[in-house]
């Protein structure tokens, strides 16, 4: 398994950004999304991680932007945001994006996910948001139930992948939350992608060690943007581990 890095593209009302903590309204500018996408593709990501926040805080879709997005790179996109039905689960999929990434819907709406799951298989991912040992859905707004159960609901229904993020460490680039993730790891089998908190290529290495446990990846954002590492060294530092 290679531990992949997924450099991430934020966008709300047609931009790149980046927010703390999840805050609607908290957010750093960088431009252009399409530029941004471009950019870490020339430095070497094989996967993309973009988020619409603008559905997913239930204003406006950038499902136009995000496809975009796939039309002009070359490597693989995972899209999260807003996804909360069949309507916008068919528009993030013609997007062409590799897969998508469930989350409120994969708590209020646990049967609907449970056949999205079940139709597509691994282009369906759950992102499972988490503020101690509670779940957030709605944009990081409201609890949404326990931790622990959840996964096992998720698991049983054949779920192929976890994107966790730790909220309190979210755009604050304080470490990620390895206690976190060896806890999500030990209950499902399923491959799990990191979110949160990455300040350093001492936090990727952390990251990558614990690949043997079933973290597969993680996902930067703001430590990239304002230029902590790049992510050539990112890279190279967890391909030499």
């Amino acid at each position: 398994m290679t531990f992949e890095i997924f450099p991430a593209v934020d966008i709300r009302d047609g931009q790149a950004v980046q927010l703390v903590q999840g805050v609607d309204g908290s957010q750093k500018v960088f431009g252009d999304p399409l530029k941004a996408a471009r950019r870490w593709q020339s430095d070497g990501a094989r996967w993309l991680h973009v988020v619409d926040l603008d559905a997913a805080f239930g204003r406006a879709s950038n499902a136009d932007v995000v496809a975009r997005i796939v039309a002009d790179v070359d490597i693989d996109v995972e899209l999260t945001g807003g996804i909360r039905d069949d309507e916008t689960l068919e528009r993030a999929l013609a997007t062409g994006c590799r897969r998508v990434n469930i989350g409120t819907a994969a708590l209020e709406r646990p049967e609907w996910c449970a056949q999205a799951i079940a139709a597509f298989g691994d282009r369906i991912a759950v992102a499972l948001d988490v503020r101690g040992t509670a779940l957030a859905s709605r944009g990081w707004t409201k609890d949404a139930g326990d931790l622990d159960p959840t996964l096992a609901r998720l698991d049983a229904a054949g779920c192929a992948r976890y994107v966790v993020t730790d909220v309190g460490s979210d755009g604050m680039m304080r470490g990620p939350n390895v206690d976190l993730l060896r806890h999500v790891c030990a209950l499902t089998d399923a491959p799990v992608v990191a979110s949160g908190g990455v300040s350093s290529l001492e936090d990727l290495l952390v990251l990558a060690g614990l690949e043997s446990d079933g973290v597969e990846g993680a996902i930067v954002g703001t430590a990239l943007y304002v230029g902590a590492f790049t992510l050539a060294d990112a890279l190279d530092i967890v391909a030499r581990r």
